[in-house]
């Protein structure tokens, strides 16, 4: 039986933690102000995340999701509420804590890869290295290994436009590891893909978080790739509406086994 602390009308009840909590979140409220008009994105929500989890967190447009992982991801600070991620409360620090949080401790994976056009695969992964102020010499050594860890030690030379849309989303993974983060975070990392590249990045994802114990949650509006996840987080009204374990988790790799090649595919 799952216990509950006691909640305030409207607040969600706080998941207890079976085990070390990397993120926990307390009754967060975020509320934006667009001229004379309030916007409640969050309405107490309430979430806790324990080390090694790998969360899908979904829900219609306008439900919060975002917002909730803008929080998490040290982008945004909650308006009430507490946000402690691995024990300390960052809802509380400044404006540097916050960037030298996201820039350590949090890698983020983005839709639209975010990748810089005139530069090589190699020196994109190298860039949170180069703002952490780390020498040339050991960038290149880890960015390199963690292309490895992708797949990607034939491309480290290539640039964006030379890489498919799946290489360039293992590239942006490739980045976010870069830096040994507690946590990546990773909004709509398949929505510009197609099934079999949206499955190839989803094994990665599953193989970073049972090989490395690697803490990963992700936003998706796609009810198959948050089956590739262990736990889906439903958002709606600025609430957590449901919070629930799935039962029959997909293996992304044995997915791959069973679907046709891409040469199989262009004939």
């Amino acid at each position: 039986m799952i216990e509950t602390v006691p909640q305030q009308h409207g607040e969600q009840p706080v998941k207890p933690a079976d085990g070390d909590t990397i993120i926990r979140v307390e009754r967060v409220y975020k509320t934006y102000r667009m001229g004379d008009i309030e916007v409640h994105a969050l309405r107490g929500a309430s979430l806790m995340v324990n080390r090694g989890e790998f969360v899908a967190i979904m829900g219609p447009s306008g439900s919060g999701k975002s917002t909730m992982m803008n929080i998490i991801g040290c982008l945004d600070r909650p308006t009430k509420g507490q946000y402690f991620l691995e024990g300390e409360d960052v809802s509380v620090f400044g404006k540097a804590e916050l960037a030298d949080i996201r820039n350590k401790r949090v890698g983020f994976v983005f839709q639209s890869f975010n990748l810089v056009p005139r530069t090589s695969a190699l020196e994109n992964v190298e860039l949170p290295l180069l703002y952490a102020g780390v020498s040339s010499k050991e960038r290149v050594r880890r960015a390199r290994e963690a292309l490895a860890t992708v797949g990607l030690s034939d491309r480290e030379k290539n640039m964006p436009n030379q890489l498919s849309g799946g290489q360039q989303q293992r590239v942006a993974i490739a980045r976010s590891l870069v830096n040994n983060p507690s946590i990546i975070l990773a909004d709509e990392p398949t929505g510009a893909l197609d099934t079999r590249t949206s499955v190839e990045v989803m094994e990665i994802f599953q193989r970073l978080n049972r090989e490395r114990n690697l803490t990963i949650i992700i936003v998706t509006h796609e009810h198959d790739i948050s089956q590739y996840a262990g736990r889906v987080v439903q958002f709606r009204d600025g609430r957590i509406r449901r919070d629930e374990p799935v039962e029959d988790r997909k293996d992304a790799a044995e997915v791959l086994a069973n679907m046709p090649s891409s040469e199989d595919d262009d004939e």
